[in-house]
């Protein structure tokens, strides 16, 4: 019987960050569109917290069913390991994805846009069929998208849009940086997989570039997630000091670092680790900047 702590590690709160820091990002824009909610965003941030953990589970009971998880490096494999039973892991899953439906619901009525219903149904599946169902779109290559499009696009533009009512190219823009960021980690992820996910046929984007494109990968995210600022800066009415976000890369120095020097295994989990640092420093940093614009 798995313990509390391995209960809490088997949630990967090192990828955490990428789910706090859309709803910064997006109520900060929020607040410069003229739109703030305290209760939306305090809300939209459970939604984005219980999305993240009830992916995290339900790859655990996917990958553990399957048998992939067996021989891998990294954290806490709840079903791989036989700390605890699929059918627990599932469950926990569940209940995540559950309260998350609560919470968005509450959001749909507190906004009153309906429309977030099926947005928040339509997150829940994909998270899901990641690594679940017969045809998991996570063992084909699709992994990087789906983190890309929803804890980057969903997240960041869904949280301005229910708290002010329309979709503006500062909340698109600052849904990429998240984006790109958020995919980053999972890049970072699937790069120490690569030995284990080759043997058990799991074909993620990583074992399909190779271990030197999927290092050049991950730099292009890093770079398309600071470019970004710069453009929200220069747009017209846009937030001028958006620009201050640039300040957060001086923490990609040290992920880029052990990239760049080609460490592999075990050696690539600090790089987890910083990646979602690095998300968490410049949504805070680009959030304070946008909020005071």
């Amino acid at each position: 019987m798995a313990t509390r702590e391995q209960w809490i590690e088997g949630a990967r709160p090192l990828t955490l960050p990428a789910a706090v820091a859309p709803i910064l990002l997006g109520s900060a824009i929020a607040k410069f569109e003229g739109g703030f909610n305290p209760i939306i965003a305090i809300l939209a941030l459970v939604v984005s917290l219980a999305l993240q953990v009830g992916v995290n589970y339900a790859n655990d009971y996917s990958d553990g069913i399957r048998g992939t998880d067996a021989n891998r490096v990294g954290p806490v494999r709840l079903v791989g390991q036989e700390l605890a039973s699929p059918t627990e892991v599932q469950r926990a899953a569940f209940i995540s994805f559950g309260l998350a439906a609560v919470a968005g619901l509450g959001i749909s009525v507190i906004s009153d846009l309906w429309i977030l219903i099926p947005v928040g149904l339509l997150s829940i599946l994909a998270a899901w069929f990641y690594t679940g169902g017969k045809n998991p779109y996570g063992y084909a290559g699709f992994g990087e998208l789906f983190v890309f499009v929803f804890f980057g696009l969903v997240a960041v533009v869904g949280t301005t849009f229910a708290q002010t009512g329309f979709i503006s190219w500062v909340a698109v823009l600052g849904g990429i940086s998240c984006g790109a960021l958020s995919s980053a980690i999972l890049i970072a992820n699937n790069l120490r997989d690569i030995p284990t996910d080759t043997l058990t046929g799991k074909r993620t984007l990583a074992v399909k570039l190779g271990d030197q494109r999927t290092r050049e990968l991950y730099r292009f995210t890093i770079v398309v997630a600071f470019v970004m600022p710069i453009i929200e800066s220069f747009q017209p009415s846009g937030p001028v000091n958006a620009y201050v976000g640039l300040f957060a890369i001086l923490s990609a120095r040290y992920p880029l670092h052990l990239i760049r020097s080609g460490v592999t295994g075990p050696e690539l989990i600090p790089v987890l680790m910083f990646t979602g640092r690095l998300l968490l420093i410049f949504s805070v940093i680009s959030s304070i900047a946008i909020w005071f614009s």
